[in-house]
This record gives C-alpha cells, structure tokens and sequence, in this order.
C-alpha cells in the first residue's frame, strides 16, 4: 500500500512539560498513551496508545469490569467518576477495590471530554 506509514499503536510526540516517566500515562494533545522512557520536556518520547496497564487510580474507588476509566488531567490520576477536569482514557479490565492505588485499564489512545452529570 502506497500511503500505509506505521501500525499506529505507538507514536512519537514531544514530551509534556514536566517530562516524562517511563510507564506513566500522559495526555500529550488528544492523545493519551504510556511512556515508553523517561524524558525531559519537549525531547521526543513513544506514547504507547493501546493495550492494557497498570496505572495509579483513586485509592478510594471501586472499579467494575468495564467501568469507564477518566485520567484527572492535573494528577493524572485514574477515576471511574466522570467530572469536571476528566477526560475518558479507557475502561477497566479488572476489579479493582477500595482501598488499592493502582488498576487495569485498557486505553483508546485519545482522550474525549468526559460527559459531566
């Protein structure tokens, strides 16, 4: 195929000020994905966009098996709670109680606004 450029479930974007963490989510435009590698802000970083992972949540959830996963974009902290200052990330693929610090989520790869009650 003449205009295929790569599979697509990993791209290289400028890292987010701040930097990044290797094995952290982060929301760099509209996309959202896993670091690859650790890097300082504005080198280029791989975000992996899909697949499934164990990121930080709100200890003082619960989540079901497909729950809608929200990344608080000032913590990056993961939520089941649709709200102000959310956007969809993913859905979890795993129960996860309260209290635990981390949970499964499968990720889009884009972020949308979260639909606020």
């Amino acid at each position: 195929m003449k205009t295929y450029i790569q599979p697509g479930d990993c791209i290289t974007v400028p890292a987010p000020a701040g930097g990044t963490i290797s094995g952290q989510l982060y929301k760099v435009g509209a996309f959202i994905g896993v670091a690859a590698t650790t890097e300082v802000a504005g080198d280029p970083v791989v975000l992996k966009l899909d697949g499934v992972f164990e990121l930080t949540k709100i200890s003082a959830q619960a989540w079901a098996v497909g729950d809608q996963i929200y990344m608080n974009t000032t913590s990056r902290a993961l939520t089941n709670v649709s709200a102000t200052g959310v956007v969809l990330v993913g859905v979890a693929t795993e129960v996860a109680a309260n209290p635990t610090t981390a949970g499964r989520c499968r990720l889009n790869g884009v972020s949308a606004p979260a639909a606020v009650p």
